[in-house]
């Protein structure tokens, strides 16, 4: 089913659906971590799950003689097969992420067939980061520059476009397609009305909802859905949220996301003592996040659970 018709059934029925979002296991580690990773989470019935994408990295390691090699690494592999193990065991929808760094539109032809053979009908489009040893992004040679570029390829595949000319009696695909909103900009914009430019471009190549990057202000939220509609994007925008749980992130979630934190919550966290401290701070600011979003009438409530899934269990139980 794809996540466009479950939004939609939510608010027919008055609803707000539930969605996670998780990371693949680390190369080396098997799936059942996984899935104590996500046993407790079942329980919510959660509409779909995401399952992010990590690009390769590029290291140089010496050899015996003194020179050098790239060796090229993908610390969590997988993804495509991990969805299709996750229909399988819970019987839930799930969304790969689909980037367009690392990969040539060929490439991507073939991911998107896969999936296509695996029964998945759902994508989470993003251009993707730069790489680790790289200041800005740097598309793969014939890949796609920018996510909208990135979506177009999947629409024509919906229309059964494909990139080989002269295929006869092709078979369209059914991709439902979602897109990243960044209620706090892009960091790489220089404004939110460039931004907001940047992700219309994206609704109106054929997105058909928007999860936005973690926040911890729903104002910033609300104002952003606000911006959103004025300049023609009226898609579903599907709120993310993250717990925090460790003192560090009070620096690193700013510097890495360029997000901000609010002060009453920096202000608490601050005070903490322990991690211990800081995770309780931090579940109880998603619970009244969680309230209020809900409250207000947001389609769904998406958690990046990534390896705290008992902060988001707590947060869902007692809403």
């Amino acid at each position: 089913m794809k996540v466009i018709d479950h939004i939609n059934k939510a608010k027919a029925k008055n609803e707000t659906l539930i969605s996670f979002e998780i990371l693949p296991p680390i190369k080396g580690k098997g799936i059942e971590a996984l899935y104590e990773h996500l046993d407790p989470l079942m329980e919510f019935r959660p509409s779909f799950i995401n399952v992010t994408y990590h690009r390769s990295e590029h290291e140089f390691r010496k050899n015996p003689d003194g020179s050098f090699k790239q060796v090229v690494i993908r610390k969590r592999p997988g993804t495509e097969s991990i969805c299709a193990a996750i229909m399988n065991k819970y019987n839930v929808d799930t969304v790969p992420h689909l980037i367009c760094g690392g990969f040539s539109i060929n490439e991507t032809e073939d991911a998107l067939i896969n999936l296509n053979y695996l029964g998945i009908d759902n994508v989470l489009v993003l251009r993707g980061d730069a790489a680790k040893n790289e200041t800005a992004f740097i598309p793969q040679p014939d890949g796609h520059h920018y996510a909208s570029d990135l979506i177009h390829q999947v629409v024509n595949l919906n229309k059964g476009i494909y990139l080989e000319e002269g295929l006869i009696n092709t078979r369209k695909t059914n991709f439902c397609i979602g897109v990243a909103g960044y209620p706090e900009k892009h960091f790489e914009s220089p404004n939110m009305e460039t931004d907001l430019r940047y992700l219309k471009a994206k609704v109106d190549a054929g997105a058909d909802y928007i999860i936005t990057q973690m926040f911890f202000d729903n104002a910033k939220y609300y104002s952003f859905v606000d911006a959103c509609h004025k300049v023609g994007i009226h898609v579903p925008i599907l709120p993310g949220l993250k717990p925090i749980y460790t003192k560090k992130q009070l620096t690193m979630l700013p510097k890495v996301f360029s997000i901000d934190l609010p002060k009453p919550l920096s202000d608490e966290l601050l005070k903490c003592h322990s991690n211990d401290d800081v995770e309780k701070v931090g579940e109880e600011w998603l619970l009244e996040q969680s309230r209020d979003l809900k409250k207000n009438g947001v389609p769904g409530l998406h958690y990046y659970t990534l390896g705290r899934p008992n902060i988001v269990v707590n947060v869902i139980n007692k809403l």
